[in-house]
């Protein structure tokens, strides 16, 4: 027999029972499109979060107080820590020569009103240097002055949606807002940024630092933010760091330090197994679609006994009669592959019309992946048929026994 004659035998095989044929290609096309889509949405989360965190800035360092190790004791006590980060640890850490930035932050949350309209607000106290570490855009007016960290000037800056919900159509640059119990003068309104990292900068009013202090009666930061020099920097800048505030709090180390590429390959390899991991529980719908390859065409040689039998006595080697059911699976797997596939990129594309704000990301791998695991489940299961075929005596064969 002939590569055309088998491919003609298995297709016209194929084609006389459609609806046989029809259950095993949506089988495979469930299977295929399971594998593209959370594989897709797996990677897509992969990349959006790994992504939210590079943009916090360039070669940044996040300190905050406490220690993340553990400490001595039965059993295990988390370190604790003797004092807080404060104002001057933060000025200190200009110090390090590997230090370009410094950000200190403190974070509450007050009533912010004008003309009889009031919401409640997150706020953000911090310097001039938060525009550059965080790369923030301003769309009217400009960033907190860069005057001295301990100067509590009564200026802020706010987001959109605290621009849009308290002063609608109204001039908002040179107003002043009450925010708690004091007053400030609005001197910028930051551009459309939505949500990073659990902030929302469209509802955010950001106050120099000592302000928020004094506003929420906080001597003490919720963390300070450091721009290393360069990339290959951190690991130096994050050791200096430490050695700064050892000396500033009587050889204590109670601050803990992490730097961005950290959290980046920390997140990526997580979501990179549970992506992975999702992929194959989705795959194992193709271990179930096989086992309906199987048990099909092992039906299917049964009700072709005579066709087989005809093949046998014409001088068809067992070998040929085997390739021939191996092709019909072949064939089949890759027919439901090919809908699946296109079953998987349209529900990924109606996805991504759905939640245009979530970008998706199918990987190329999962594509092959997913045809050649369905391509292989096929044969598999299509092995036990075809050596059933092979082995089955011409005589008894044509004799439909």
């Amino acid at each position: 027999m002939r590569a055309s004659d088998i491919l003609h035998s298995s297709a016209k095989a194929i084609g006389a029972q459609p609806m046989r044929s029809s259950l095993i290609l949506v089988a495979m096309a469930i299977g295929v499109a399971a594998v593209i889509v959370l594989t897709t949405l797996g990677e897509s989360t992969r990349q959006y979060i790994t992504g939210e965190f590079a943009a916090l800035g360039s070669n940044l360092l996040i300190v905050l107080p406490g220690r993340s190790e553990t400490t001595g004791g039965q059993p295990p006590l988390l370190g604790e820590t003797p004092r807080d980060l404060t104002l001057d640890d933060a000025l200190a850490l200009r110090r390090s020569r590997r230090i370009e930035q410094v950000a200190p932050i403190t974070v509450g949350s007050a009533p912010v009103s004008w003309r009889g309209l009031e919401r409640e607000v997150s706020i953000i106290g911090s310097t001039a240097s938060l525009e550059s570490i965080r790369h923030l855009d301003v769309a009217q007016g400009r960033f907190l002055p860069a005057t001295a960290p301990h100067r509590a000037v009564p200026v802020c800056v706010i987001g959109q949606e605290v621009r849009e919900q308290l002063f609608g159509t109204a001039r908002a640059l040179g107003q002043w807002l009450r925010i708690g119990d004091r007053r400030f003068r609005v001197i910028g309104i930051l551009a459309p940024r939505g949500q990073s990292i659990g902030v929302d900068f469209d509802d955010i009013v950001i106050i120099p630092v000592a302000s928020a202090q004094a506003l929420f009666d906080a001597p003490g930061l919720f963390r300070v933010l450091a721009e290393a020099e360069s990339w290959d920097a951190m690991p130096a800048a994050a050791a200096e760091i430490h050695q700064i505030v050892r000396a500033r709090h009587e050889g204590e180390d109670d601050v803990t330090v992490i730097t961005q590429d950290s959290v980046i390959e920390t997140f990526d390899r997580i979501l990179l197994a549970l992506t992975l991991a999702v992929a194959g529980i989705a795959a194992i719908s193709l271990a179930v679609a096989g086992i309906l390859i199987m048990n099909v065409m092992l039906v299917s040689v049964s009700q072709r006994n005579a066709e087989i039998g005809l093949l046998k006595a014409l001088g068809a080697a067992p070998g040929q009669l085997r390739l021939l059911f191996l092709t019909e699976a072949g064939l089949l797997s890759l027919l439901g592959a090919g809908l699946g596939a296109g079953l998987g990129l349209g529900t990924v594309w109606l996805l991504q019309r759905m939640y245009p704000s979530f970008p998706m990301v199918t990987p190329v791998w999962a594509l092959f992946a997913a045809v050649a695991v369905s391509l292989g489940t096929g044969l598999l299961f299509g092995v036990l048929p075809a050596g059933k075929a092979a082995g089955l005596d011409p005589v008894q064969a044509l004799s439909r026994r």
